[in-house]
């Protein structure tokens, strides 16, 4: 065998499910216009978006202004498909307030044994806990004081740049 053939050892049988599914691309929101922005963006284009809190806002901002926030931009663009999580920090009690407020996802950075016990508690609840920031394809945070327009354009533009998910 050369030094690039493969040599047999451990190999197992090619699973597809075992691939990672592409997620969809990853858009940090400040505001409900933003929010509004990057899914009318996404229904236009027929893409999935996931609306990411700006880092710890689960702890300044709250679960409940959160949920607002997505339920507000879910009445106002019907038509997109996309997923929702609030970065609620190293906070236990912030990612317990989330998961009250029926958050789909949250991010929860504090030490391990709490996380264990959030993750179980959130499990029951329907709630995605993650340990780990997902990577941000997009920080709107520049755009902030946009107009509504602008905001869209932004967005189409960006999800333009994406990779498309077959």
């Amino acid at each position: 065998m050369g030094l690039l053939e493969p040599h047999g050892r451990g190999r197992r049988p090619f699973r597809r499910d075992a691939l990672s599914e592409p997620s969809p691309p990853v858009i940090v929101v400040y505001s409900l216009a933003q929010a509004v922005a990057a899914l009318e963006a996404a229904a236009e284009a027929s893409r999935p978006v996931t609306l990411l809190s700006a880092l710890d806002a689960g702890i300044y901002a709250g679960a409940g202004w959160w949920r607002a926030l997505v339920e507000a931009a879910r009445d106002a663009v019907p038509g997109a498909a996309f997923s929702a999580i609030l970065d609620c920090g190293d906070q236990a009690g912030a990612a317990q307030a989330a998961i009250r407020a029926g958050a789909e996802a949250i991010v929860f950075t504090g030490r391990a044994d709490v996380a264990e016990r959030l993750a179980a508690i959130a499990g029951a609840q329907g709630t995605r806990l993650l340990m780990v920031r997902p990577e941000e394809f997009c920080d709107l945070d520049r755009w902030y004081f946009e107009s509504a327009r602008t905001l869209r354009r932004k967005c189409a533009d960006v999800l333009a740049s994406f990779p498309a998910i077959c």
